[in-house]
Formats: C-alpha cells, sequence, structure tokens
C-alpha cells in the first residue's frame, strides 16, 4: 500500500534527504504537500518531480511565483502561514517536520493534531513548546518519531526498555569544527568557517549551532521531553569521529550505542519505514577504515551555549524558548557579518537574563515569548555594533 506523505521543509538537507529517499520507491509513497520557505524554483521542482498535490511557499510574497512556476501541473500552489498549518491537516498520514528554527512549530502541532505520525527534524519546536507539542500527541494519539541522528539513536537503543530501567542518556557530540580552538583564536572565526562541518552536510544555521554546540544544548532539551528520565541523568560526551551517535545506559550498567556513518538517510529511513526497516543508498559503517573511537568531555567554558542550554532546560517554562529565539537572531546576525562568533552565546545570556519566563498554557503563550525575545535580542545587538 502506498503512503501518503508531507515534507515541510522540503528544500532543506533534511527535506532533501527524504526526498531522495522516497524517489528510490516512488510507487510506495503519495506526495500530498511539500513546503519551502522562499526557494520557489527548488520547491516547484521537487512537487512536479514528486507528483505532489499541494506546494506551499512561506513567504507570502513569492505565492505568484510559485504559481506561475506550477503552471500546467494540476499541483495546488499555496502561500503563507496559515496555508503551512492548513496543508498540515491536508491527509498525510506521515509527515516529515524539518522546517528550520521557531517558524516550524505551529504547522508540527497542527500535524500532530491529526493524529497520524510526525517525523521530527525542527528540535527548535520542541525546545521552544515542548510540553504542548507532548500534550497534542498525547491527545490525538499521534505518533512522534525523532529524527536528528542522536535522538534517534536514542530511540533505537530504548526499543522494548522501559524508562525506569533507564540510568543515564549520553548525547554525543562531534564537538564542531572549532573542538580544538582556544577562545581567543575563536574570536576572529569567520561564518564561512563556521559553516564549514568536519562530518555532516547540514544547512548554515544548524551548521553555526554545530560550532557553538548550541545544537547540542537544544538537544539536551528536546531529549528531556522525548525521553522523560530527568534533565540531570542526560549527558553529553564528545565523540569527534561521529561514529557513535548516542547510547544509553541501564540500571543494570548496561551501556547500547547506535553507530552508523554520518549520513542522515540512515535515521530519516528509520522513522520513514517505523516500525520496519527500509534499505538506504547510504555507505556501510567500516570500522576498520576508522580504525579509533575518541571520547572528550565537553567544554562548557570555551562553549558557553551548553551551560545556557542547561540552565534554561531546568528553568522551564518559556526560558528554553526564548533560549531558542535569541539564539536564532544572533546566529542570522553572524551569518550576516553583523557581530562576531563569540557575540552569539553572549546576545543569548543576555537576553535570557534580562526577559521574564512565564509557564506557558497556550501556543500564544510561547510565540509572545519567542517574539519579545526576538525583539530584544535585536536591541541587544544594536549596542554592539554601535
Amino acid at each position: 500500500m502506498t503512503r501518503r506523505i508531507s515534507i515541510f521543509g522540503a528544500t532543506g538537507s533534511v527535506g532533501m534527504s527524504t526526498l531522495d529517499l522516497i524517489g528510490r520507491e516512488p510507487d510506495a509513497y503519495e506526495v500530498v504537500a511539500l513546503t519551502a520557505h522562499r526557494d520557489v524554483d527548488a520547491l516547484a521542482q521537487a512537487a512536479r518531480a514528486h507528483h505532489a498535490r499541494i506546494a506551499v511557499i512561506g513567504e507570502e510574497t513569492r505565492y505568484t511565483d510559485l504559481r506561475d512556476a506550477l503552471a500546467g501541473s494540476g499541483i495546488e500552489a499555496m502561500a503563507g502561514p496559515q496555508a503551512l498549518i492548513d496543508a498540515a491537516c491536508a491527509g498525510a498520514e506521515w509527515t516529515m517536520a524539518a522546517i528550520v528554527g521557531c517558524a516550524g512549530l505551529a504547522p508540527t502541532i497542527a500535524a500532530l493534531r491529526t493524529g497520524g505520525t510526525v517525523a521530527l527534524a525542527n528540535k527548535e519546536s520542541l525546545v521552544s513548546a515542548g510540553a504542548l507539542m507532548m500534550e497534542a500527541a498525547r491527545a490525538s494519539g499521534a505518533t512522534l518519531l525523532p529524527v536528528d541522528s542522536e535522538h534517534n539513536a536514542i530511540f533505537q537503543c530504548l526499543a522494548g526498555s522501559r524508562f525506569e530501567d533507564v540510568s543515564r542518556i549520553i548525547l554525543t557530540a562531534s564537538g564542531g569544527p572549532f573542538r580544538t580552538r582556544s577562545r581567543a583564536e575563536m574570536g576572529g572565526i569567520t561564518p564561512a568557517q563556521a559553516v564549514a562541518h568536519p562530518n555532516w552536510s547540514m544547512g548554515a544555521k544548524i551548521s553555526v549551532d554545530s560550532a557553538t554546540m548550541m545544537n547540542k544544548g537544544l538537544e539536551l532539551i528536546e531529549a528531556a521531553h522525548l525521553f522523560p528520565i530527568g534533565l540531570d541523568r542526560i549527558e553529553i560526551l564528545v565523540h569527534p569521529q561521529s561514529v557513535i551517535h548516542s547510547m544509553v545506559e541501564f540500571r543494570d550498567r548496561s551501556t547500547l550505542a547506535q553507530l552508523g556513518s554520518p549520513d542522515m538517510r540512515i535515521p530519516i529511513a528509520h522513522a520513514l519505514g517505523w516500525p520496519a526497516r527500509i534499505a538506504t543508498p547510504c555507505q556501510p559503517l567500516d570500522l576498520t577504515r576508522i580504525g579509533r573511537l575518541d571520547f572528550e568531555a565537553p567544554d562548557p567554558v570555551r562553549f558557553p551555549a551548553l551551560r545556557l542550554a542547561r540552565d534554561a532546560g531546568a528553568a522551564g517554562g518559556t526560558a528554553p524558548a526564548i533560549l531558542n529565539a535569541a539564539n536564532e537572531v544572533a546566529v542570522a546576525a553572524f551569518l550576516d557579518g553583523m557581530i562576531g562568533f563569540l557575540d552569539i552565546a553572549a546576545i543569548v545570556e543576555d537576553v535570557l537574563s534580562r526577559y521574564e519566563v512565564i509557564m506557558p498554557s497556550s501556543m500564544e503563550d510561547v510565540l509572545v515569548a519567542d517574539a519579545g525575545a526576538r525583539d530584544l535580542a535585536r536591541h541587544v545587538m544594536e549596542r554592539l555594533t554601535v
């Protein structure tokens, strides 16, 4: 039987990897909706190639361009935030949530409320509104499958186990491209250097997050929602080879690890085929070629984002949403050459210290905190750049 699927963030690295997998078995999938933020040409090309029913461009001003690009195809063109939500309710059984940033929150929750399966690659949504998302999944009976390589690894290690049997969860981190750099050396890092990840092929924003290690901090908060054993029992371990994607230690002191080549198509395929397994074109793991696996403790002094994320996760409420919003603004400014690499964490810390944390009761509360933290982050940046 064909599976009805939608891909939110279809032109990003995760979206393109998902399209690569479904394109290898086109008869197994029916594409309901594909979305992109502003890349009309790539979205239209993907929608035509995979015979999508709906194509949505997030930036409303690009609607006419998308409509014209799809002329004669029979594919419905839509645009804007509400169109993303509508597409999430368009009848897909399986949805890839891969929109970068908090912009993916509303359509992801909409997809969860349909009661289908949501493959989550948008960590920022779960960081900002984790309690609300998990409640939406429980209320509808939706299945939430983690796609981040680390969380997917934990999910695989936990198969058939009970949370009460888990002693700790160990999130592995590559350490990013500046793992061995001093704080002084990192002061002169350029955007081009920051997006050059040593192991993974990723988008610019997540690559910078990896370089600051904020990505691992966000994953720490995400893991606490997905695997509720307590934030203090989730640890981070630097593993430069990116072969072990995460580990779970049980109370009998057995430790299970999930290994694989650093290719996002592997965790995507796990979520796409779950509960079965599907084939991928990925390279098999060759441990004889790799030769060694190294580990080291993370350095929260050189990488303060780790401390900021753990503190925000422990504070709860809107603190993680504030952390994420300030980081998104700071990373965008760094990529635009407006601030330095070390300014990213400094801006986030400043915003966290000044913005009031509340306990959100609705998605609107989260979005208000997100918008306010972004405004404050911009104000903080203005002082830095004067």
